[in-house]
């Protein structure tokens, strides 16, 4: 069985190559991963809580709280602790990236980019915004500007692996596959030790055909078995689409001029 996580890119991918769809949302369209179980998750939640409940206006209570939240899955309750903590310190950077990440992982778009629209300013720009501003323009579909805030966001930290990997997962969202490859292997290089980053790439060679490729980077990280399947997974994924392809041209075919034009 393929694992969940590179199951969880390929269908924003590929969504993404029809038209547009959510691949993951922290500060990154990459791999989300947490290598805490669901019980340190849910004890973190009950410590951080109990914090919160004692001083609610405690900012760093209040962020650490809502960060337990988030990582648990709680992801409404997190917006209205970071809702409530921001109608409070309506200027604290911290709070504002904080509250707009949690409104792009609840799927709430719009406002997120407005909250962290307010989480930086222009003489004072956070690459860690920036990012996360990208990311949420591409769960929206516009990659063009999603593009422009990694790139901008390249110029404060060159490199960094982080950015790179979203940049790569966009240009892949828009059908860019070669500059995406190329984005995703510098990323690789600069961040080696970030299994997510090379199941990135790897998704994205496979989008290309390349499947013994893919599977060579995949098996970096995962076992032998399950690289294989992720690549199966892709290849059946990239043949539905292409039988699909063909039956719209067959269909197309049969329709006179007329309609055709009518169509288009």
């Amino acid at each position: 069985m393929a694992s969940a996580a590179f199951l969880a890119v390929v269908g924003a991918a590929m969504a993404g190559c029809q038209t547009t769809q959510n691949t993951t949302t922290s500060d990154t369209l990459a791999l989300a991963s947490t290598n805490r179980s669901e019980t340190e998750s849910g004890r973190d939640v009950e410590v951080y809580g109990q914090q919160y409940r004692t001083n609610p206006n405690d900012v760093a209570m209040a962020l650490n709280y809502a960060q337990a939240l988030r990582a648990s899955g709680r992801r409404a309750q997190a917006v209205a602790v970071l809702e409530r903590t921001s109608l409070e310190h309506p200027h604290n950077k911290a709070v504002l990236g904080a509250y707009g990440r949690a409104l792009a992982e609840a799927g709430d778009y719009g406002q997120a980019l407005e909250v962290l629209g307010r989480a930086h300013s222009p003489d004072q720009p956070d690459w860690r915004i920036l990012s996360a501003q990208g990311a949420v323009l591409d769960q929206m579909g516009r990659h063009a500007e999603a593009e422009r805030h990694y790139l901008t966001a390249l110029k404060i930290v060159p490199d960094e692996p982080s950015v790179l990997s979203n940049l790569g997962l966009s240009y892949a969202l828009s059908k860019n596959l070669r500059s995406a490859e190329a984005t995703l292997r510098r990323a690789a290089e600069r961040h080696p030790v970030d299994p997510r980053v090379r199941q990135n790439l790897a998704l994205v060679v496979g989008l290309q055909g390349r499947f013994a490729d893919a599977e060579a980077i995949a098996r970096a990280d995962l076992p032998p078995d399950e690289a294989a399947a992720n690549v199966a997974y892709l290849q059946q994924m990239l043949a539905r689409r292409g039988d699909h392809r063909n039956s719209s041209r067959d269909a197309h075919s049969t329709q006179r001029p007329d309609q055709i034009a009518a169509g288009q």
